[in-house]
């Protein structure tokens, strides 16, 4: 009681409002604004997703604490020899890896800070450092089941399997990443942009514990191999996960068990999924479904995908890309793959306008936050619409040319 007691005292603003919106989920249940068997409906549809968000965390974070993001980053800036160009496309390259087989949370929670602390040791300029990981932890997020929450309620929904989801994606997220890089390269990589010709390649530093480090890596192959092989969506990834995480743990069992806290369990995150799954609903119930069936409309052809690929951009960003994802699809026909689809890419590619478009980015502003890296206001927006707006119509095109 007392640790829970001390949870909640260091609790942060946002940290509190999941909070509410968990408790205000339990309120409509029990007052019955949201019947009891349309709840456990919503939360039977989202238990292997949550443990699948709690593995993978746990792997995440036990991964970045035996040093393999560090040691990759290092080798990165290394490899880059000094040369801008050369570390641009590593950094797209090592964020966009990162985001398809560990998600976009991932991206923002863990390579946020070591993107970071790489740009303090070296002199690298961290504002493109941080925009490359931001922007490519939601536009990267379109590949596979396991990139984004809200590709595995549509993988689950249009009934992809990973590889059938991949064959059915992989252009609009070619589509989406050739967007970000050129605009990357535009607003924030280009000489006049970032300030400097070149950069000073980091000395190499030692890896701390071997085994640590060799445990976690083939955790992360594990993983990356169950999702390359076929893993299905739902249990599936969760169990792969799971194991991924178990051989990470054991791992720190054995070699560094300071490391094994409370603060590993992601519960913020698992706060903040359940509670949407049971506000979203109950507003559907009391008009929102109205007012998305009017956005989106039931046009599974070219007019329909751009309708719905644009009105999960702009409602994710008035409010978040998981109400607007689950609110248009509950308004979305059943056969309209397509649409469907599309308005999935509406809400991958379009949260980058405000900080509170995806949780991703607010995760990513509360780590710049804490390093003292400013980020100017004026300019996030303008570029993130520009990528927005041409983000989702390209990889839209693309979905409805390949399809």
């Amino acid at each position: 009681m007392a640790r829970v007691v001390k949870v909640l005292r260091a609790a942060s603003v946002l940290d509190w409002i999941r909070i509410g919106l968990l408790a205000l989920g339990l309120v409509f249940v029990a007052t019955g604004l949201l019947p009891a068997g349309e709840a456990e409906s919503s939360l039977r549809r989202i238990a292997p997703i949550l443990i699948f968000l709690f593995a993978v965390v746990v792997l995440a974070e036990l991964t970045k604490e035996a040093g393999v993001f560090d040691l990759i980053a290092e080798r990165m800036a290394r490899a880059g020899r000094g040369g801008y160009g050369a570390l641009f496309l590593l950094c797209v390259a090592f964020a966009s890896v990162t985001t398809v087989f560990l998600n976009l949370d991932t991206t923002a929670v863990l390579l946020t800070p070591v993107m970071l602390a790489l740009a303090a040791r070296t002199g690298i300029a961290a504002l493109p450092l941080a925009m490359t990981t931001v922007w490519l932890a939601n536009t990267a997020s379109l590949l596979l089941p396991v990139s984004n929450l809200t590709n595995l309620l549509a993988s689950d929904r249009v009934a992809l399997e990973t590889p059938a989801f991949a064959e059915r994606m992989w252009a609009p997220q070619l589509a989406s990443l050739a967007v970000t890089m050129a605009l990357l390269w535009l607003f924030y990589w280009r000489r006049s942009a970032r300030g400097d010709d070149r950069y000073e390649p980091p000395a190499p530093t030692p890896i701390r514990d071997r085994t640590l480090f060799g445990a976690t890596a083939l955790a992360c192959l594990v993983f990356i191999g169950a999702v390359l092989a076929g893993a299905e969506t739902g249990w599936g990834i969760a169990i792969a996960a799971g194991v991924a995480a178990v051989i990470a743990v054991a791992a720190f069992v054995v070699r560094d068990r300071a490391h094994l806290t409370p603060a590993l369990i992601p519960w913020q995150l698992l706060v903040f999924v359940t509670g949407l799954f049971l506000v979203v609903p109950t507003l559907s119930r009391y008009g929102l479904d109205t007012v998305m069936r009017g956005l989106i409309g039931g046009d599974d052809g070219v007019a329909g995908a751009f309708r719905a690929a644009f009105s999960g951009a702009g409602l994710s960003n008035a409010l978040n890309n998981l109400p607007a994802y689950v609110a248009g699809e509950a308004v979305v026909p059943a056969e309209n793959h397509d649409q469907l689809l599309a308005l999935l890419i509406g809400t991958n590619v379009g949260p980058v306008i405000t900080p509170w478009g995806s949780l991703a980015t607010l995760l990513w502003f509360e780590w710049c936050r804490r390093r003292g890296v400013p980020v100017p206001m004026r300019r996030f927006v303008l570029t993130g619409t520009a990528l927005a707006v041409l983000g989702c119509a390209a990889a839209t095109g693309a979905l409805l040319l390949t399809g």
